[in-house]
């Protein structure tokens, strides 16, 4: 049977050297036992940090190398499926270095968000889209400090606003991973799920489709939320450019990449109440010296990465663009829900012409 005091998290890396041991120290305090994580095409050295990560038990590092046309963080969650991790574990969550799970409940921990709502097998979580804060330079600093300022409550546009990422109950109902939400589901057990929202709100039985949840203007952040900073500062969104989607490899990251994610409306600094805790753990990882000069050389390499993008004429007019464009501003809410059904209907038009065109 699975061990209740363990929760997995399943990730991929592509050079990230300089976030993982923040991020690494943030989901420990908060409760996760176990990292499996995958890597691939590394040139910054984040292979060899996770190899050194697994050495000292931290985490368990598998390399992903892309294979064929599917794409790499699909074949990470395929290899994850049958790994032996998967049957040792209570709960599994699915996210990305750049994503910070953020409890607001009780202590802050995954124990409070579980006794908060008992019943639950499974929480989607939104992710709350943090901006750029006015940063332009890369730092070598704690991104949950750096980047305070973010979307406001009640969002619903960019459809992104209502996105999520699934933390569930590994009960033997879903036999795989996905990126948003858990896969293939075994018949018959789904229907005896009980899903809730980042605000314990319930949910349908079955699992939200898609990657969306119901477009609500209420506070869905009330638990928990995944704090999602896709950008950071305007150098590092070069080199984030640069080294492209994990899932969606043929989509550009670009200006309007920017525009859907630079939200500065609000200042939250809820995720600073777990630095007590985190603190100690990033500090015991840092003082491997081994571990700090790979920390040291994957910052070292990102800034190299950003000096040689500044003198390519197409990075440096995204860089000058991105800071003329701005924070994005948070329209009415009656024009952000009547994009979404618009959206919405969109969508439905080009699957039903989809599925004609097969009949």
């Amino acid at each position: 049977m699975p061990d209740p005091r363990r929760a997995l998290i399943v990730t991929s890396m592509r050079d990230e050297g300089p976030f993982i041991l923040e991020w690494l120290a943030h989901h420990k305090a908060i409760g996760f036992t176990d990292f499996l994580v995958y890597s691939n095409d590394c040139a910054d050295g984040t292979d060899a940090m996770l190899d050194r990560l697994a050495e000292m038990g931290e985490i368990t590092h598998v390399p992903n190398p892309q294979k064929g046309k599917k794409t790499v963080q699909w074949q990470a969650l395929s290899r994850a499926a049958s790994h032996p991790l998967m049957q040792q574990v209570d709960w599994i969550y699915t996210t990305d270095v750049d994503e910070f799970l953020t409890i607001k409940t009780g202590a802050g921990h995954l124990a409070d968000l579980f006794a908060a709502r008992p019943e639950a097998t499974g929480f989607a979580l939104a992710w709350r889209m943090f901006g750029d804060n006015g940063i332009a330079r890369f730092r070598d600093e704690p991104v949950t400090e750096q980047f305070s300022r973010c979307a406001p409550v009640g969002m619903v546009w960019p459809w992104r606003a209502v996105q999520f990422k699934c933390l569930y109950r590994n009960d033997g109902t879903y036999r795989k991973p996905g990126v948003h939400r858990p896969r293939d589901p075994r018949k018959g057990k789904e229907a005896r799920s009980v899903w809730v929202d980042g605000s314990g709100n319930p949910l349908p039985t079955k699992v939200p489709g898609g990657s969306t949840l119901i477009p609500t203007f209420d506070d869905q952040y009330k638990l928990a939320q995944i704090n999602h900073y896709a950008l950071g500062s305007a150098e590092n969104f070069l080199v984030k450019r640069m080294r492209g989607r994990p899932n969606h490899m043929h989509e550009p990251i670009d200006l309007a990449y920017w525009i859907d994610r630079n939200f500065n409306a609000v200042e939250d600094t809820s995720i600073a109440r777990t630095a007590p805790l985190s603190a100690p753990i990033l500090a015991e990882l840092k003082a491997d010296p081994v571990l700090a000069e790979l920390h040291e050389k994957s910052v070292a390499w990102r800034q190299q990465q950003i000096r040689a993008l500044l003198l390519d004429s197409d990075a440096f007019y995204l860089y000058a663009r991105v800071q003329q464009a701005g924070s994005t501003e948070v329209l009415p809410q009656a024009t952000q829900l009547l994009l979404f059904r618009q959206l919405m209907q969109m969508r439905h038009e080009v699957m039903r012409a989809k599925a004609a065109e097969t009949r």
